[in-house]
C-alpha cells in the first residue's frame, strides 16, 4: 500500500519520485518512504535501515540521504521505520526489515514482469546501527535460503563489548565506547532469539558461528570511527569464509558520514563521498536496461 508520490530534488540534478508506504508484517504494517529514480525505471531495489543507535532516527530523519542514495545508484530505495527500543528489543527491528525486503522482492518481481526483463537484483544495507540489522538479516536470508545480491554497511557497531582499538584511539570522538556499550544493552536480547521457523536472528554478525555463503558485502568507515576496527574485523571474517568483500576506508572521516553532504552533491566525482561511493556500488550491481526494453 503507497500513498501518491512526490519529487525529492535536494539538487537540480537529484530528481527523485518518493511515497509512503506500508509493508504487511507478522506484526503489523512496518511504515517506509519508497524513493524511486524519477527518469527511468528503477534498476533493482534496496532496502535500507537508518541509524541511531537502535533508539532513534526515522525515514523522515534519512529522507535527503536516502533521496540521492536512490538517484545515484538507479534502484529503489525502501527507507524502513523499523521498531526502536524501548518500545521493543531485539530481534523486532531484524524483523521488520526482513519483512521489508520480502515486500522489495515482490516488487521487483513484479517490475520485471511487467518490464519482461530478468528479475531485479535486491539488497540490504544501512548506516550505523541500521547497517547492523542489515547485516543481520543479511544472515537470516542465507539461513532461508534467500536470495539477495549484496549488503551495503556502512560503519556498523559489531562488538557489544567495544573492545577494539578504535574504541580508544579517540575516545571522544561519537560513539564513545560507554555511549555504545549502554545502546547495545538496550538493544539485545541475551536469550539469542529464532524466528518462528528456526532462523537464528542475530543481534550482530559476530555471532554467527560461519558466515559462509551470506551476500556479498561492500562495507564503508571512516578512519576517525571508533567503531572502524569492527568493520575492518567483519572484512576479513567475511573473507575468510569465502564471501566477495570491497571495502573502503575515507580520511579524516568520522562517524555518521552517510549523513554528510560531500562532493557528490557540489559537483564532484560521487564517489569522493561516502555516500555517493555506496550508491556507484549499488548501480555496478546490474547495468542498465537496453533502450526499448
Amino acid at each position: 500500500m503507497a500513498t501518491p508520490t512526490h519529487s525529492a530534488a535536494g539538487q537540480s540534478r537529484a530528481q527523485v519520485r518518493w511515497e509512503h508506504a506500508s509493508i504487511p508484517s507478522p506484526s503489523g504494517p512496518v511504515p517506509a518512504r519508497v524513493y524511486r529514480p524519477a527518469a527511468s525505471a528503477p534498476q533493482g531495489w534496496l532496502v535500507w535501515a537508518h541509524g541511531g543507535s537502535w533508539r532513534a532516527g526515522s525515514a523522515q530523519d534519512w529522507h535527503g540521504p536516502t533521496a540521492e542514495l536512490a538517484r545515484i545508484s538507479g534502484f529503489a530505495v525502501a527507507s524502513v521505520d523499523y521498531r526502536l527500543v524501548p518500545e521493543v528489543r531485539h530481534p523486532a527491528m531484524v524483523e521488520d526489515v526482513l519483512a521489508a525486503l520480502a515486500w522489495a522482492r515482490e516488487q521487483a518481481g513484479e517490475q520485471a514482469r511487467e518490464q519482461a526483463r530478468d528479475p531485479l537484483p535486491v539488497a540490504v544495507g544501512g548506516d550505523s546501527a541500521g547497517a547492523t540489522l542489515a547485516a543481520c538479516a543479511a544472515l537470516a536470508c542465507r539461513d532461508r535460503a534467500l536470495p539477495l545480491a549484496a549488503q551495503l554497511l556502512a560503519y556498523p557497531p559489531l562488538d557489544p563489548g567495544c573492545t577494539a582499538a578504535s574504541y580508544h584511539r579517540f575516545p571522544d570522538m561519537f560513539p564513545t565506547a560507554s555511549y555504545l556499550m549502554a545502546a547495545w544493552q538496550d538493544y539485545r536480547d541475551p536469550d539469542r532469539p529464532t524466528a518462528a521457523d528456526g532462523t537464528p536472528l542475530h543481534s550482530t554478525p559476530f555471532e554467527a558461528a560461519d558466515l559462509r555463503g551470506v551476500a556479498p558485502a561492500v562495507l564503508a568507515t571512516g578512519d576517525l570511527d571508533p567503531v572502524a576496527d569492527d568493520v575492518h574485523r567483519y572484512a576479513r571474517l567475511l573473507h575468510a569464509a569465502g564471501v566477495q568483500v570491497t571495502l573502503r576506508e575515507f580520511g579524516q572521516t568520522g562517524h555518521g558520514a552517510f549523513l554528510q553532504p560531500g562532493p557528490a552533491t557540489s559537483g564532484g566525482p560521487e564517489t569522493a563521498s561516502l555516500r555517493g561511493w555506496l550508491g556507484v556500488a549499488l548501480r555496478l550491481l546490474t547495468p542498465p536496461a537496453a533502450p526499448g526494453a
